[in-house]
């Protein structure tokens, strides 16, 4: 039986375990901390459970065919509801919007709260809908980097229509052109921090995003969204995957060109090919260090991080569910400090994620776990004390203001997480959330493929290589690299 190794046991490097399982090879995943799932992980205190890292969760298909592809029923492993409310949004002006679910809902009633034209709107989301058709088989399901992907009839129909796919503007030109009320171009606009880009720099192709809540649903795992990675996890092992655990991997091993194993702070490892689920920048920095970097790719701006206190609220607050959005008064201003200034904007846009809400065990009786996150730059060598303390007064302030509340004496437990820390959990080259940022046309194009052009055997998946970060994308990137490893000739 061929040999796999795959690097790293974020969500991508599971699903690419899972996947190469089923195509008849022996996989062994190393993972340096001593916990499966990446970015997707939690935490207990004091009474509170807090998911630590992605709190959105889309396209769920593409967790449950993982199991369907071993013949499993993913209800009996990993359940799910979809959520009936995407969004709460609120501005400093008093003004709220809770984003339905239902398309034609969210159409009629953002028409009637920003008092834009009902066939603007539905314009807009038809047009997305559309440009995620024309795209998605190419840019998300296949390797840009090889030349199969172009000679498809999906391919020159996406050429012929690439006009409306808005490339040669920004998402903030594109949101503007359909609408005038500045607070829904706002409100469309926040859709590039998904990838971790500036709606004043990403192109508006950017704008089929939204599509993907509208059309697809926005859902919420049934025991939080560690349950993704946990779920997974259970999976590889009950199918033979091998996972070694506080494990760090020192070396990739190259002969003749050929990615042969790898060696470990214990062991050494020899395979038939080596998936790398780590960030590409520290992939060739600690792992390839021998080989020609790709330094164009690695010199590409990063995405943006986040700053993240999780506190416990001896509260419940009606008003909020699952996601809320407190928008910046100044939302330019605040990119631009996140993206050129590599700093924070004193008036930040607040994302607080609440799992209690859909979880009551998440916190104690009366209370609620809150998941407050802003956008912040990657870690540049920035005082992050002062930041963080700097951060907190601020979105504590904008909290009490919005809510009209006394944040700060309800709360009752707190941890933080910065760049700095995320950067150390999880070896993301300046604790960037999506490797990458997208901030140019070509950013799709620029990203590092899932296969290595000069060294054969040796693939990439996860959020810092094509298709991009993300659950979904991540879990893309493995599909792809499913797809180009062959069959070893000794299984043949």
């Amino acid at each position: 039986m061929p040999k796999a190794l795959v690097i790293g046991a974020g969500i991508g490097g599971i699903s690419s375990a899972l996947r190469l399982r089923k195509k008849g090879y022996q996989v062994t995943v190393i993972e340096a901390n001593n916990y499966p799932g990446g970015k997707i992980h939690a935490i207990e205190k004091d009474g509170y459970r807090f998911d630590l890292g992605p709190s959105l969760f889309t396209m769920p298909h593409l967790v449950t065919e993982l199991f369907e592809l071993f013949h499993k029923n993913p209800n009996n492993h990993f359940q799910f509801k979809r959520k009936k409310t995407i969004c709460n949004y609120f501005w400093e002006d008093g003004h709220r919007f809770t984003a339905a679910s239902n398309k034609n809902d969210f159409i009629t009633e953002a028409a009637h709260s920003f008092n834009e034209p009902t066939q603007n709107i539905s314009r807009y989301i038809k047009k997305n809908k559309k440009k995620y058709d024309l795209t998605a088989p190419i840019f998300l399901e296949k390797s840009l980097h090889k030349l199969g992907t172009y000679l498809s009839v999906q391919t020159l129909k996406s050429i012929f229509q690439i006009g409306i796919l808005d490339i040669n503007s920004t998402l903030n030109e594109t949101n503007k052109d359909f609408f005038d009320n500045p607070k829904l171009v706002q409100l469309f606009n926040r859709f590039a921090t998904y990838n971790g880009s500036s709606p004043y720099k990403t192109p508006g192709i950017m704008s089929m995003i939204p599509h993907l809540e509208m059309d697809f649903g926005t859902f919420f795992p049934k025991g939080g969204m560690h349950q993704i990675s946990l779920s997974l996890y259970k999976l590889a092992l009950d199918e033979g995957v091998i996972f070694k655990f506080n494990e760090t991997v020192q070396e990739i091993t190259i002969a003749h060109n050929r990615a042969t194993g790898a060696i470990s702070t214990k062991n050494s490892y020899k395979t038939d090919c080596v998936i790398s689920n780590m960030d590409i920048y520290p992939t060739y920095k600690r792992l390839l260090k021998n080989q020609k970097a790709p330094e164009k790719i690695l010199s590409q701006e990063r995405s943006s991080s986040a700053l993240i206190f999780y506190w416990g609220i001896k509260r419940e607050f009606p008003e909020l569910d699952l996601h809320n959005i407190f928008f910046s008064e100044f939302y330019e201003k605040e990119f631009n400090a996140i993206f050129n200034d590599k700093s924070l904007f004193n008036d930040p846009t607040i994302y607080i994620n609440i799992t209690s809400k859909d979880n009551p065990s998440d916190a104690p009786q009366g209370s609620e776990n809150w998941f407050v996150m802003i956008n912040v730059p990657g870690n540049y060598g920035q005082d992050w004390g002062v930041l963080k303390t700097q951060a907190r007064r601020n979105i504590i302030s904008k909290i009490n203001r919005i809510l009209k509340v006394d944040l700060e004496s309800l709360i009752t437990t707190e941890h933080i997480l910065d760049p700095v820390g995320i950067e150390k959990n999880t070896s993301s080259y300046r604790g960037a959330l999506y490797g990458s940022a997208s901030n140019n046309r070509f950013s799709a194009f620029l990203r590092h493929p899932n296969f290595s052009n000069s060294i054969k055997n040796l693939y990439f998946c996860g959020g810092s290589v094509h298709p991009g970060g993300g659950i979904p994308l991540c879990l893309l990137s493995a599909k792809i690299v499913a797809d180009l490893v062959p069959k070893s000739e000794k299984y043949d």
